[in-house]
């Protein structure tokens, strides 16, 4: 009997299926089969299509852009990256800028115009509705990075003096253009915040009952100068969908989604990689930005690396002699630098993250730095015992593999240290930590560690 799988054929996946849309995308467009490639986008996904455009060559992108219906090409150009947007605007005609523009929720528009040659912002700007212009010139008016600068004043804000009935009337009346329509912001008559109430609560709710008598009263929120990022770890922390963004008055002036939340917080991470690794790319994704720009970016650490390298000779020359009677001190040096260089760059990633995500918020730097000491200690423990029997079993050397064994156990507990306790300094002193990057550790301790090295080798090997 044939099995009851046969005949069947097996699941696509999300991705499978992407890579099939882009596939037959550009060979359709390439084939001049305009109708193949309209119907080929239809069914698909706005963010898939998306990323589908952004897969073509520029030439193509207009042309796949343009097979779209309005509705559906306004979503799509929201999810395309900030490149394939720009890119696409520079062709637009002013009429196909102004329709695109216009039915963009406005933080996106403003997000949008960020990125764009402020003439272009100014031709855009004086074409849009008043309303629309309105709101957009509202949160180009916040300072960047802000939760201000990032929230949507469409969402739905009722009177607390409200009935839930009325409550109801009113939201059916607003929900269809409010992009936030499953929380309800109850407002006093001065516009002030003063509770929130989510649908399934105001279904379940007596409709005799006021807004005011069934609201929730202890609401999360966050300023219009609040950074960005702590605005949307507010958002991660207590599971919300909305968080509400209010003026220095406390009135409700707008809203922070949680698909913003979520852009915003990678878009940190990202950022701190990238300061980490002293290769940070600032307004655009490090593969977006201009080459030159790049390489001026990352020539300052390979510069102090270069200088460290030339300390480092340095130091090796004034301990020639002992250098000259045991080479085999020479042949460990990379292994010290090495791990040095790791353990500490280990020790500062794990610190500026979690400062970056408050998890040390209720732990002592001393505690932190202490622990992080302490595991670099175990850590050179290890190694160095490692490397002791390495050295004795292939050179017969106990001296130099003490030597190396013990100035492992140096360097660890100091990279270790430095690297825990450098991000906690820069924090102090006002800075972003994960400008303490990987490269200033290893600065840091090749210098000493070589030092530590060849100090321990003239102290316990004897050259009589």
């Amino acid at each position: 009997m044939a099995s009851s799988s046969a005949g069947k054929s097996e699941a696509i996946s999300p991705t499978e299926l992407r890579d099939i849309v882009n596939a037959q995308l550009r060979l359709l467009i390439d084939q001049r089969n305009l109708e193949g490639a309209k119907a080929l986008l239809v069914p698909v996904k706005a963010v898939d299509v998306a990323e589908a455009i952004g897969s073509l060559p520029e030439a193509m992108q207009l042309v796949a852009f343009r097979l779209l219906p309005r509705g559906k090409a306004v979503e799509v150009y929201e999810y395309c990256s900030t490149d394939v947007q720009e890119g696409l605007i520079q062709d637009f005609q002013d009429q196909d800028i102004l329709d695109i523009v216009d039915s963009m929720a406005p933080d996106d528009r403003a997000s949008l115009f960020d990125e764009l040659p402020p003439q272009m912002v100014r031709r855009i700007l004086a074409q849009l509705t008043p309303e629309e212009r309105q709101a957009t010139s509202q949160l180009l008016g916040y300072q960047p990075e802000t939760a201000g600068r990032l929230m949507t004043p469409e969402y739905i804000s009722l009177g607390e003096g409200l009935t839930v009935a009325e409550a109801g009337e009113r939201m059916r009346e607003l929900a269809r253009d409010r992009e936030v329509s499953d929380h309800i912001y109850v407002t006093d008559t001065q516009q002030t915040l003063t509770g929130v109430l989510s649908l399934r609560e105001l279904l379940l709710a007596d409709p005799s009952q006021t807004l005011q008598e069934v609201m929730n009263r202890e609401v999360i929120y966050a300023r219009t100068d609040t950074d960005q990022e702590k605005a949307a770890q507010r958002i991660q922390r207590y599971d919300l969908t909305a968080l509400p963004i209010v003026d220095r008055e406390g009135t409700l002036v707008g809203v922070m989604t949680i698909d913003d939340a979520m852009d915003v917080l990678q878009l940190e991470a990202t950022e701190d990689i990238y300061t980490m690794g002293a290769v940070r790319s600032e307004g655009k994704s490090y593969f977006q930005a201009n080459l030159l720009s790049v390489t001026r970016k990352r020539i300052p650490w390979l510069a102090v690396l270069l200088l460290t390298n030339t300390l480092t000779i340095f130091l090796m020359s004034n301990f020639e002699e002992i250098l000259d009677e045991v080479v085999a001190l020479a042949f460990f040096t990379p292994l010290l630098i090495d791990t040095g260089g790791n353990v500490g760059a280990q020790s500062s990633t794990v610190v500026i993250r979690a400062l970056s995500t408050d998890e040390l918020k209720h732990r002592k730097p001393l505690w932190v730095i202490l622990r992080e000491s302490l595991a670099g200690g175990l850590l050179g423990i290890l190694l160095g015992v490692a490397v002791i029997a390495l050295a004795y079993g292939l050179m017969g050397q106990l001296q130099v593999g003490l030597t190396v064994g013990i100035s492992l156990l140096c360097i660890s507990i100091i990279a270790a240290t430095t690297g825990a306790g450098l991000p906690f300094l820069f924090s102090a002193m006002g800075f972003d930590p994960a400008l303490m990057s990987a490269p200033f550790i290893t600065t840091v301790v090749d210098i000493l560690g070589i030092f530590i090295y060849l100090s321990i080798a003239t102290v316990l090997i004897d050259l009589g």
